[in-house]
């Protein structure tokens, strides 16, 4: 007995050795800090950033929003970021989204702390310009995009593909270029790529005012281009009304700009996703009995998994994992296993390609994952598996 009580005390004491190591593996000596937009204009960045904040403790992980209005605010953008630097034992800063102001404020924290693992992710800057700023870059890859969005229009049988934006948006070298490669995919395909405007949610009449002008015009779009057509908007905030008008009125949408089941399904849909809590198989399954039931099957698409909160926690956790020494900072394989670990869904990426010169950029790439249509049941397209024609890398 006093043999069998003492392998139980010594079995006992492992499992608490274990658990004890396990628990302090996920407590780390430096301190990481993640810059997003607000809820209201970019929920999925910051909720990313929560969960991951949620990992590692409010006392590692530190967080801050940049303003809505960050066009007009740039000075408060690049202090938001530069003082994350002010902590002693901040090692890495992750800004998602990369608005303007984002390259200014790495070169100012490099100039005091060189130190610090500055990565962006989805930039609003050009690209060069971050590039040459931060550590890292990570991008939706917008070129791959550009074609595999219009087809998949063209397979689910569209003959219109509406891109809605306006001119700060279209000034963005990656949605610019993007919007070249629809263009260019559309007369290949067949299908007639139709612009139309929008206005900015940072400009005067707000989101609000965004919101509304999109709601009132979408049953206007679907009457002038008919129930095939598919619709594509550049901004967060004009998504979710633009969802609810087409669920209404027909039409297709492919995936969002930055592809989520969060990104204004749940808003249009009105769906409760509190007992988730960032189950996303749970959240997609939500979203996806929602727009069946609403007669949206097989007209409505996304990525399974949010690349906003993907972007926001993945980049920050390989942030952690370089500082550890057990990533490479510059290496694909690693990043996409980061996207991976948190998503557990696959990641394609690879370097930034200029399209005039052809030259590579060691520390930008760009990555996606497959558009997942919804229906009954839903359907994964396999836009990884598509050999994008080599002409479309240099379209601009």
């Amino acid at each position: 007995m006093k043999k069998l009580l003492c392998a139980l005390l010594v079995a006992m004491l492992a499992v608490t050795m274990l658990a004890t190591a396990l628990a302090e593996s996920e407590k780390l000596n430096f301190h990481v800090g993640i810059v997003t937009g607000t809820v209201s204009q970019s929920e999925d960045d910051r909720r990313g950033a929560e969960a991951f904040q949620a990992k590692y403790g409010e006392d590692v992980v530190k967080l801050a929003t940049y303003p809505d209005n960050f066009p007009d605010e740039k000075e408060t953008v690049v202090q938001t970021i530069v003082n994350l630097a002010d902590d002693k034992d901040m090692k890495v800063i992750v800004v998602n989204q990369g608005v303007p102001g984002t390259a200014e404020a790495f070169r100012k924290i490099k100039e005091i702390r060189d130190d610090i693992i500055c990565i962006c992710g989805e930039s609003q800057e050009d690209l060069p310009v971050i590039a040459e700023a931060a550590d890292l870059v990570v991008v939706n890859d917008f070129v791959s995009r550009g074609y595999l969005i219009i087809k998949t229009a063209a397979d689910l049988g569209c003959k219109t593909f509406v891109h809605i934006s306006f001119p700060r948006h279209l000034g963005i070298e990656s949605l610019s270029r993007r919007l070249a490669v629809m263009q260019e995919a559309g007369k290949e395909l067949g299908v007639e790529i139709v612009m139309e405007t929008a206005p900015d949610p940072t400009s005067d009449v707000g989101v609000a005012g965004a919101q509304q002008y999109i709601l009132e015009k979408t049953p206007e779009w679907v009457q002038t281009y008919g129930t095939d057509s598919a619709y594509f908007c550049t901004n967060d905030a004009h998504t979710e009304p633009l969802l609810k008008q087409l669920l209404a009125y027909g039409g297709y949408f492919i995936e969002a700009d930055l592809p989520s089941p969060l990104m204004g399904y749940p808003g249009a849909l009105g769906v409760d996703l509190t007992e988730a809590n960032g189950d996303f198989t749970k959240i997609l399954e939500t979203v996806e009995a929602a727009v069946v039931e609403k007669g949206g099957a097989g007209r409505f698409g996304t990525w399974a998994f949010s690349y906003g909160y993907a972007s926001s926690y993945a980049l920050a956790q390989h942030g952690v994992n370089v500082v550890l020494g057990n990533s490479e900072l510059t290496e694909m394989d690693d990043i996409s296993d980061a996207f991976h670990d948190v998503s557990n869904v696959d990641w394609n990426g690879a370097n930034y390609t200029d399209a005039t010169t052809g030259v590579k950029t060691e520390n930008l790439f760009l990555v996606y994952q497959d558009t997942y249509i919804m229906g009954e049941p839903g359907t994964f397209m396999g836009t990884p598996d598509v050999e994008i024609p080599e002409k479309y890398y240099t379209v601009h």
